[in-house]
Parts: C-alpha cells; sequence; structure tokens
C-alpha cells in the first residue's frame, strides 16, 4: 500500500511538473508571423511580446558630469555620447563645440577639437560616433575624423548633398538622410554615399506632407541608424515598420508590429506651444507617432522608444526586437538611452538639480 501511494505521489509530482513546463512554453510562445514578400523577409509582430519585464535588468555602475568644482567634469549642453572598443567614454558638447574624452571609469584624459573651422576645429557639432577606430564627428556640412585619442585626421566637406544624421560605416561608406524640395513633390531621401560624399545609392525615399503656414508639431519622424554588421536600419513613424538594409544597401527584412497608439494631451499641446508667436498657427494629430527612435545593441538586438510613459521622470518604455526581429520584451528606460557596448547601457540624464550627467548600466538579460 505504501508503495502504491509512493508511486502515485511520483505520477502526480512529474504531471505537476510537465504541466509547468508546458504553461512555461506556452507563455513564451512567439505568435507573429514571418513571410517573404518579392524576397524580402517581413516579420509582424502582435501587440505582446514574448517575455515579460522581468527579463531584463540594468544595474548602475558609473556616473559623472555634475561636478560643481572641477569644470573637466562640467558640461554646458551635451547633444551625444559615444564609446569604443576600450569602453572609454567620448562626450559632446555642442555649445562648446568639443568633445571630452573619460576613461572607462569615468576619469577625465583630454579635450578634443574646439569651436571654429581650421583643421580639427568643429562647427556646430551634432552627433559623435565610433565608426572604423575612428572618432567621427558630424556637423552642418561637414564631418571631422579624429584618431582614438583626438589627434585630427581629416574632414569631408560635403558639397553637393548636405544629408543630415549621417553615419559611417566599418567600409568608410556614409550614410544619411537629405530633405529635397522639390516644388512640386518634396521628399526625404536615405542614402549611401562614399567616403567623399558622392551618391552611391538612395534606399528610402519619403513624401513630405505639409500645409503652408502650419505646424504640426508632434508629425511622424524619420531615423536611422547603422548597427555593428553595416546593416542600415530606417523608421518612418508614421507607421509601426522599420526597414532593414544589407550593407550593399539592399532592403533585406521589415519588421512590423500591431501597436495601441498613445494619445496626445491637453498637456504635451500646451508645453509644446508656449512661448510661441501668437501669429504661428498649430495643428496636432489626436495620437503620437508610432515610435520615437530606436538604438540596438552589438547582439543585434533593437529598442525602441514608445510615447507610453513609464514609472518615474523621463521614463519610457521600449520595444524590445531580437535579431530576428522577433518582439521579445517591452521594458522601462529613461528617454535618452544612447549607445549599448559589451553588456553595458551608456544613457545621457538629467539629476534632481537639472545637471547633465552621463550614466553607465551593467545589463543583464534572462531568457
Amino acid at each position: 500500500m505504501k508503495n502504491k501511494i509512493k508511486v502515485l505521489s511520483i505520477v502526480l509530482f512529474l504531471s505537476i511538473f510537465m504541466m509547468l513546463i508546458s504553461c512555461g512554453k506556452q507563455e513564451t510562445e512567439w505568435k507573429g508571423i514571418i513571410e517573404e514578400e518579392n524576397g524580402v523577409i517581413v516579420v509582424k509582430n502582435p501587440k505582446e511580446p514574448i517575455y515579460g519585464e522581468d527579463v531584463f535588468f540594468i544595474e548602475e555602475e558609473l556616473s559623472f558630469g555634475d561636478d560643481e568644482v572641477d569644470e573637466d567634469y562640467m558640461f554646458s549642453d551635451v547633444s551625444h555620447i559615444t564609446v569604443d572598443n576600450d569602453g572609454r567614454i567620448y562626450v559632446l558638447d555642442r555649445r562648446e563645440s568639443h568633445v571630452k574624452l573619460f576613461d572607462q571609469d569615468g576619469k577625465y584624459v583630454r579635450t578634443i577639437g574646439r569651436k571654429g573651422q581650421g583643421p580639427g576645429e568643429l562647427i556646430n557639432p551634432i552627433f559623435v560616433y565610433f565608426p572604423k577606430n575612428e572618432l567621427l564627428v558630424t556637423q552642418f556640412g561637414r564631418l571631422s575624423f579624429f584618431s582614438p585619442e583626438g589627434e585630427f585626421l581629416r574632414v569631408v566637406i560635403m558639397k553637393k548633398d548636405s544629408p543630415s544624421r549621417t553615419r559611417c560605416d566599418s567600409r568608410g561608406n556614409i550614410i544619411g538622410t537629405s530633405s529635397v524640395f522639390d516644388p512640386e513633390t518634396p521628399y526625404y531621401a536615405l542614402k549611401k554615399y562614399d567616403s567623399e560624399i558622392e551618391p552611391i545609392k538612395e534606399l528610402v525615399r519619403i513624401k513630405i506632407q505639409r500645409r503652408p503656414g502650419v505646424i504640426n508639431l508632434f508629425s511622424p519622424n524619420i531615423y536611422m541608424t547603422v548597427d555593428d554588421e553595416d546593416n542600415i536600419i530606417f523608421g518612418y513613424s508614421k507607421d509601426y515598420e522599420l526597414q532593414i538594409f544589407n550593407p550593399e544597401g539592399d532592403l533585406t527584412k521589415k519588421i512590423i508590429k500591431e501597436y495601441d497608439p498613445v494619445e496626445i494631451t491637453e498637456e504635451e499641446k500646451e508645453e509644446a506651444t508656449q512661448g510661441a508667436p501668437p501669429q504661428l498657427k498649430f495643428e496636432f494629430s489626436k495620437y503620437h507617432p508610432a515610435f520615437l527612435r530606436f538604438v540596438h545593441d552589438e547582439i543585434g538586438r533593437l529598442y525602441v522608444q514608445s510615447y507610453e510613459k513609464g514609472e518615474g521622470n523621463n521614463v519610457y518604455y521600449h520595444d524590445v526586437f531580437d535579431r530576428d526581429g522577433r518582439y521579445i520584451a517591452k521594458v522601462q528606460l529613461r528617454q535618452y538611452p544612447v549607445i549599448f557596448r559589451n553588456g553595458k547601457l551608456y544613457s545621457l540624464e538629467e539629476n534632481e538639480d537639472g545637471y547633465q550627467v552621463i550614466k553607465r548600466y551593467k545589463v543583464t538579460w534572462k531568457y
């Protein structure tokens, strides 16, 4: 009798165990669709991700920028940051027109560049990147390249086209977006250029929707980045669709996601128009665009910032897609996650006193 009870107990335990495993598998089952359309892989994602928020963790490791005594650790107007392969941090101060270099422990090393138009000087710098073991500072009308230590290497002047949000791949090609003000059909164009800004290929063309004399402050925007494998990722936030181009500029994949649009509040409208001249005319859509921006990590995950607010000041939900384009998680991050590198997240934030600070977090995924 005891043996029979023992056997029944084991069977019951195994049944419950298998049921729990089965339920766990159901909870992590992706419910999207992958199709091929005209040679392009199309990944269609549902509203819900595979995993919950409990698979993503960040832990603060480093913070600097709010020192009120040492000028080397103070910033005027940081617009962008980047990180090299050794974990050194480059901070672009737009107002001061220079880049400050800090080692992996946040210790100040040197200042690169200064305001001006001469060799190694910067004019209205916008973004800073680290492709091909070089430091690239993008500016209106030109690109400046430096060595990792800050030695000036060369400058590329934009003569015919003046693309914005320019990026450089590991092959030395330039990728950027341009506004083309054709009197009949103005449009945005995503183009690939050679190292001298000579056009190689037009990848995308988006027609510009404008009404003369009317400003739409919440209109859809275009966004672009280049990942660590030189793939070009492009999105026009009118719809939730990301387009992936290979290094040659051929469209290979589309990532699409169902989503609930976020309504624009009256408070947001008032804040956006505060202080504007009375003669300006504004119009507002009912909803925000599908997304704001996106960044990638070193293994190909995409973090797409939505307009859905999370818990805390300037915290927003980010949709995370794996390298196959599947929607895997919905996580909360500060508004400006700038770069993921070697398992770390580098973020541009403000402290309680309004000072800009650079923070580094250790990133852990558990799935």
